[in-house]
């Protein structure tokens, strides 16, 4: 299985770049830096010319594979919802529906581990991205025809694939897809505040995010 799992390429949509990151050492070098850039100062302060000092390479290298620091951010998200999608897929095989459910529940709102099987990319890392980051990627005057061109689209089919879940759960649940997009931003919104606000928050300790949506979903659905 690890040896199945080490072949594994994590599929992101080609619009996104111009080049594909992971066809070359350079493009891979880019994605890493750029993974502890972030994490380090923020999306805002982070800039191309930064990047390509911290790799020692022309700025102007690293456009031949991204358009924009815009489209590095809807790169680094997209790879992170494919990641988690693909966990999904195999732990959750050969469950009975309440259990592909609460599995498919724990895998999107867990602290994350690293892989191994990525040995560019810092999964722990990235993981602080999205939570810091994500909302960035869709918060702009281009969210509906990048849409359209489908730069969303693993972050689309994590929440279809979580909404099925419920229906198959309960098929009298009026809110499938409104619950099921919940889950997710709702974690990453918990994750956020148990680190930085944590008066408003039950998480942290001894209760998770997990522990909180396990909960407020089970009891939504319960038919």
């Amino acid at each position: 299985m690890d040896r199945l799992l080490s072949n594994i390429k994590i599929a992101v949509p080609e619009k996104i770049y111009v080049k594909d990151p992971e066809s070359s050492d350079l493009g891979k070098r880019i994605v890493q830096h750029s993974i502890i850039l972030i994490d380090d100062m923020g999306f805002e302060s982070f800039t191309f010319k930064k990047l390509g000092h911290q790799i020692d390479s022309n700025e102007s290298s690293i456009y031949r594979y991204f358009e924009s620091k815009h489209k590095l951010l809807l790169y680094l998200t997209s790879w992170y919802w494919s990641w988690i999608e693909y966990q999904l897929v195999i732990e959750t095989h050969a469950l009975n529906q309440l259990e592909k459910l609460s599995k498919a529940i724990e895998i999107v709102t867990r602290s994350v581990k690293e892989d191994s099987n990525f040995s560019h990319i810092n999964e722990v890392v990235l993981n602080r991205i999205i939570i810091n980051e994500n909302s960035k990627s869709f918060l702009t005057k281009e969210v509906d025809k990048e849409n359209q061109e489908g730069y969303f689209a693993v972050y689309k089919r994590i929440i279809h694939r979580l909404r099925d879940m419920i229906t198959h759960v309960n098929p009298d649940y009026p809110f499938p897809s409104s619950l099921a997009s919940t889950i997710i931003e709702a974690s990453l919104h918990q994750h956020f505040l148990k680190d930085h606000f944590i008066s408003i928050t039950d998480c942290g300790g001894k209760s998770t995010p997990t522990d909180f949506l396990m909960d407020l979903v089970l009891k939504t659905i319960k038919s």
